[in-house]
């Protein structure tokens, strides 16, 4: 079959408030959580949680961080996402289109879509920013790009990205980031991932095998390759391998949980109180489950857990940086699109 347009690109991150602001916040937050995928309680249960509780009570509090985050250039993740979009158009040329579009607020990925459609692209490729498949995530971006396109009457080809978790350059620039620490000065090295309910883990898992053992995630096969903990712990192994890190150094966390109901384990802030109980006064932290810093590792692992680590008596926790603007991370993600 002939191709006349150009190829179409969409770029996804989760969002970012338009602004570091109370209102701005309480809408950014509404929308991502509302969303089923986010929160899959009953519709009515999760309007009363979402609506009634959690974005009013939440909202003030996020908004004075943001305020911390925000920069000349905006938000971070916004601005970073940006810099990624010209530099793949830059490297992919005139055959292609890149747009960049947030599954919750702008630029949103209706608006980035009808942008590809009226180039007339041929296809398009959905590249959602995470690189580790979660329903949360990568399942909601597609979810939504199948919502807008059934509106439409002419639909073209359409290739979703599930994930990249063991992308070999990816690995690599993460491992040169922490090279620029002094690997050997710290007590331990921890790998923090974004958290998700143990409950939609186990809902992801059509083989029986989520959760029966202690160590199911450890390994990753067929029975859990789209399981969004063996992806994160595959990734850290990765990382872990090119550092030529013994596995006694370093453990992979979870950050971020919500609610009192059981989450992906071990969490972040217990294994570093276990690492404060043994003695260990300097930590480093990677959280390869981000490919731009923004507000989970900026502010909770370089100000929240700094906080929490000197009172339970440890000096540092330092965080390695993101993959961010990184010319090499450009040329990862337009190697991607090349290869789907």
């Amino acid at each position: 079959m002939a191709h006349f347009g150009k190829k179409g690109v969409l770029l996804v991150n989760l969002g970012t408030p338009d602004a570091p602001t109370r209102g701005a916040v309480y809408r950014y937050l509404k929308q991502f959580l509302l969303d089923r995928r986010v929160i899959d309680y009953p519709w009515l249960a999760r309007n009363i949680l979402v609506r009634g509780i959690i974005a009013p009570l939440r909202s003030g509090k996020s908004a004075k961080l943001y305020q911390q985050l925000w920069t000349e250039n905006g938000s971070p993740l916004k601005y970073y996402g940006e810099v990624l979009t010209e530099g793949v158009q830059e490297r992919l040329g005139d055959e292609y289109v890149v747009a960049l579009g947030m599954r919750y607020q702008n630029p949103s990925i209706e608006s980035a879509i009808d942008h590809l459609l009226k180039e007339q692209v041929s296809e398009i490729i959905v590249l959602p920013l995470f690189p580790q498949y979660a329903g949360a995530t990568t399942g909601s971006v597609h979810d939504e790009v199948m919502r807008i396109m059934r509106k439409k009457e002419a639909i073209p080809n359409i290739k979703m990205i599930n994930s990249y978790y063991d992308e070999p350059e990816m690995i690599k620039i993460f491992a040169d980031n922490a090279r620029t620490f002094d690997l050997d000065s710290y007590d331990h090295i921890l790998f923090s991932y974004h958290g998700l309910p143990q409950r939609q883990l186990r809902r992801a898992d059509d083989c029986n095998h989520c959760l029966k053992t202690e160590n199911c995630c450890s390994t990753i096969s067929k029975v859990n390759q789209f399981c969004y903990s063996a992806q994160c712990h595959a990734t850290t192994k990765a990382i872990a391998t090119e550092l030529g890190l013994a596995e006694e150094r370093y453990t992979t966390t979870f950050q971020s949980r919500l609610g009192p109901e059981a989450w992906a384990q071990p969490y972040t802030s217990a294994v570093l109180e276990e690492q404060a109980e043994h003695g260990a006064k300097r930590i480093l932290v990677f959280s390869p489950a981000f490919v731009a810093d923004c507000l989970e590792t900026i502010i909770e692992i370089s100000d929240e857990y700094q906080e929490e680590f000197e009172e339970m008596g440890g000096e540092k926790v330092d965080l390695v940086p993101s993959l961010n603007d990184n010319p090499r991370w450009i040329d990862t993600v337009t190697d991607l699109v090349k290869r789907a």
